[in-house]
């Protein structure tokens, strides 16, 4: 019984670190793009954008959300 509470556990947090690295790579796209087309003023929003992308891959890894997902 508790070895199935582990394993929900366990399961969760594939599926948390999965959407981390999505939401990490659809942030880092977002980010250029932004940087790129946007004013000045929004480019220090989107470089910071960048930066909490860059760090959410590193953290839930770049391959980790397209092979849960299937992507």
């Amino acid at each position: 019984m508790i070895f199935d509470y582990f394993d929900g556990l366990a399961g969760s947090l594939e599926f948390f670190m999965a959407l981390g690295s999505i939401i990490g790579m659809l942030g880092l796209i977002i980010g250029i793009l932004g940087w790129l087309f946007l004013g000045s003023f929004q480019r220090h929003k989107m470089i910071k954008v960048i930066v909490i992308s860059i760090i959410l891959l590193a953290v839930c890894g770049l391959n980790t959300g397209m092979q849960y997902f299937r992507i």
